[in-house]
């Protein structure tokens, strides 16, 4: 699927994906992956249903649903490059991503954020009802302990 809107394309094909920029954004602008290496951000991609944001034929966003594709999606790694913040470009990319073929009819859509709440629930978002029911395992600086 392929979409274009205001001199932007947003698209579910991995060809397209400009790996490098998105790991340099990851590793070096993200507070969820800081000195996330390389070879994992492929397999990341390898595993998962990828949307980019191109500009002239520059990758300017990212995001991925880590999903089976039959009862759940867990939402990571969204990112629109700083300089074109403000566009609308993750409301629009929200709106390409949540009406994908693969993932209607789910039961569960989840996602974890620091600051995007408002952009989120405009999607039907909203905090765990029963959160004490959720656990995880959580690494922390995973990346700088596989140096």
């Amino acid at each position: 699927m392929q979409i274009s809107e205001n001199g932007f394309i947003f698209s579910d094909q991995k060809e397209l994906l400009q790996v490098n920029s998105i790991h340099r954004y990851l590793s070096e602008e993200s507070y969820w992956a800081k000195n996330i290496p390389l070879e994992v951000v492929q397999k990341s991609i390898e595993h998962s249903l990828c949307f980019g944001i191109y500009k002239d034929q520059e990758q300017v966003g990212f995001s991925r649903w880590v999903t089976d594709s039959a009862t759940f999606a867990y939402l990571c790694d969204v990112y629109v490059e700083e300089r074109f913040r403000g566009l609308g470009l993750s409301k629009k990319l929200m709106s390409f991503m949540i009406f994908h073929p693969d993932l209607q009819g789910l039961r569960r859509y989840q996602l974890a954020t620091l600051d995007a709440h408002g952009l989120y629930s405009q999607f039907g978002f909203k905090p765990l009802e029963n959160p004490d029911r959720q656990m995880a395992i959580v690494i922390e600086n995973a990346y700088l302990q596989q140096e």
